[in-house]
């Protein structure tokens, strides 16, 4: 048995019990940064909570399946603090963008875990 089996699960029962909220379209600009460009959807999952106090926040891919295939662990040091990024049917390219975006700017970098 995989010992990670029960987290996915758990985040999977709070994608589909959640509706997905995209507030960041793919080619939107950042609303701070406007030199950062959205290269896939971004949202959040109403009614949830992270360490920010807003909803969890995804990235939602354009693979048909539209399963949970990784998330993005983040450190952000000019705000200080941590959260996940949840991807949601991301293909690779998309997964290459999203990592790509994270580890251009000096004060965030993330790390991602693939599902199996």
């Amino acid at each position: 048995m995989n010992k990670n089996n029960g987290f996915w699960e758990f985040i999977d029962k709070l994608v589909n019990e959640s509706e997905i909220v995209i507030d960041r379209p793919k080619g939107s600009r950042h609303p701070k940064m406007e030199n950062i460009i959205y290269e896939v959807d971004y949202g959040y999952l109403k009614n949830t909570k992270s360490m920010d106090g807003s909803g969890i926040d995804i990235w939602k891919g354009s693979n048909e399946s539209q399963k949970v295939n990784g998330i993005f662990c983040t450190i952000d040091l000019y705000r200080k603090d941590s959260e996940i990024k949840i991807l949601i049917g991301c293909t690779e390219d998309e997964i290459n963008k999203i990592d790509k975006m994270y580890n251009v700017l000096k004060s965030l970098k993330g790390l991602l875990i693939k599902r199996d």
